[in-house]
């Protein structure tokens, strides 16, 4: 798909999941992507022409991939190359025009009814195929290709991510010595002095409009803030918690725990953790990378936010020093659920927090209005 970044409003069923197993995408329902109504975008939400509009127009995330595959066509010229999640099937018209002898772009979503209008508008029907459906299941033209294609990177990584898939089509259909674009990534993690707004989404709930409302304090302090960061905020060395090479990895390795420790870089108060993501597309003759961080230039994916519970004081030099693991969560392998164990210097106690990625809380940092009792 063109991300694995999800909806906003994807909302966790009390119903287990029947399949658990990887998908391309949320099931697309039985109907044209024309008639499609509120309900069916609910099922479908990559369906929605928006959610693309936004990636597409992510430059570092597109132009990347565009750089990694056109200025490659020595890699690409007369392969087979297998697009798994096309959305709209932009990387597939990359790799056409790149000089791929076929292109077989595969979609749960209706989508990709579109991408098949997309396609033929541009003059690929003869070197693309698009395939509707889940990659375990379905049929597809080639038997085995030399490039898998793929923008799966979620949230933090891992979160709605289609890496589980992505390694299913590499263990099933790349040929020996085939190429995966990209084939590293590494998460990376600090702390932030980010008081003013911690005190707005997680101390509001203390007190609102004179009401104590401090019982849905703890869940937004455990739900994860997808947030642009900035990076004078970050105040400790970022530190490497986990490093995927695509052509190596199994399932299993997307459930961690890692160990980790944040150097800070001056004195000064942390109120929260902060996660990112680097890609690099190391297969290529001129390496193409980019990072997702608060030093880089903006991307749909932002940063992830993990808030603590108190404010941490550190001093130059110190170190926070702790563990976080990672793990899909058993009633829906597409959320996450994360903990974070820290302790500062040579403290003993640490501090656990459990948090919980599922529904998406994205901000744009604007200052709230002051409340009033009176009109």
């Amino acid at each position: 798909m063109e991300t694995a970044g999800p909806s906003t409003h994807h909302i966790t069923s009390d119903v287990p999941l029947e399949n658990p197993g990887p998908s391309t995408h949320h099931i697309a329902p039985d109907v044209t992507s024309d008639s499609m109504t509120s309900r069916d975008y609910y099922a479908d939400s990559y369906a929605h022409f928006g959610i693309h509009e936004e990636m597409l127009k992510d430059t570092v995330r597109t132009g990347s991939y565009r750089s990694a595959i056109i200025n490659n066509g020595h890699l690409f010229k007369g392969k087979t190359v297998l697009d798994v999640g096309c959305g709209t099937g932009i990387l597939s018209m990359f790799a056409a025009k790149a000089g791929a002898s076929h292109v077989v772009g595969i979609d749960m979503s209706n989508i990709i009814d579109q991408a098949q209008k997309i396609i033929e508008a541009n003059g690929f029907k003869d070197t693309i195929t698009l395939v509707k459906g889940k990659l375990e299941e379905a049929e597809l033209p080639i038997d085995q290709f030399d490039i898998i294609i793929s923008e799966w990177m979620g949230y933090f990584l891992l979160y709605e991510s289609m890496l589980d898939t992505v390694l299913l089509a590499r263990d099933k259909y790349l040929k020996p010595d085939g190429l995966i674009f990209p084939d590293t990534a590494k998460l990376l993690f600090a702390a932030i002095e980010d008081q003013d707004y911690k005190e707005e989404k997680i101390n509001f709930w203390d007190n609102v409009y004179g009401f104590d409302y401090s019982c849905i304090k703890d869940i937004a302090l455990r739900e994860p803030l997808v947030d642009t960061v900035e990076l004078k905020a970050v105040v400790t060395d970022p530190y490497v918690i986990k490093e995927i090479d695509l052509l190596t990895a199994t399932k299993e390795d997307l459930t961690f725990t890692a160990p980790f420790s944040l150097a800070a870089t001056r004195d000064d108060y942390v109120h929260a953790f902060l996660a990112w993501f680097d890609i690099v597309f190391d297969c290529t003759h001129k390496k193409v990378k980019f990072s997702t961080g608060p030093h880089a230039q903006y991307t749909h994916w932002k940063q992830t936010v993990f808030y603590t519970p108190s404010t941490v004081t550190i001093k130059r030099g110190q170190e926070i020093t702790g563990r976080i693991s990672c793990a899909p969560n058993k009633r829906n392998n597409r959320d996450l659920d994360i903990a974070i164990s820290y302790a500062v210097g040579d403290e003993e106690e640490e501090t656990t927090v459990d948090y919980k990625m599922c529904v998406i809380l994205h901000s744009c940092r604007i200052p709230l209005l002051p409340q009033s009792d009176s009109w």
